[in-house]
């Protein structure tokens, strides 16, 4: 069910018709770009996080980690990843496809500004197949983040 809650959210943004749906798996970062044909750092990968009682979630480049001192003076909070079952039940998709699209509500979503290189990015379409090409301004948008930050590190 989760590429069509995010199918349906693409859909009020008249940009569903550009899901990509392969053939193999892009679960990965490296199994995307190599589905897309784009190098890994274009792979809007959405990473999620335990903060208080709910979930967070950094869209990043495919290329860079988390940078732990960044993450706690933005969240107060050391970064704790969710566990695979925590992510179906406050994201609401399975690991492998998560993105910020027909999200659970109360899900916070920001843009790590290590995407800023990039004119366009690919995050997932809520499969382990599935990717869509957007530009920033439309993952901005389309995503409903509440903004851009700088969590991460090995990209500058």
């Amino acid at each position: 069910m989760s590429i069509e809650n995010a199918r349906e959210h693409l859909r009020k943004w008249n940009v569903e018709d550009r899901i990509q749906e392969f053939d193999t798996s892009s679960a990965t970062v490296e199994l995307a770009a190599l589905a897309v044909g784009c190098e890994p750092a274009r792979i809007a990968k959405s990473l999620t996080f335990k903060v208080e009682d709910h979930a967070v979630m950094v869209v990043a480049a495919g290329d860079v980690k988390v940078d732990n001192a960044k993450y706690k003076a933005q969240f107060h909070t050391k970064a704790a990843m969710l566990k695979p079952d925590e992510v179906v039940r406050l994201v609401g998709h399975e690991v492998g496809g998560v993105c910020p699209f027909g999200i659970n509500p109360g899900t916070e979503v920001y843009l790590d500004e290590s995407l800023r290189r990039f004119i366009t990015v690919y995050p997932a379409a809520g499969s382990s197949n599935s990717a869509i090409q957007l530009n920033l301004e439309e993952l901005e948008r389309i995503s409903g983040s509440l903004g851009w930050i700088d969590v991460c590190k090995g990209w500058q």
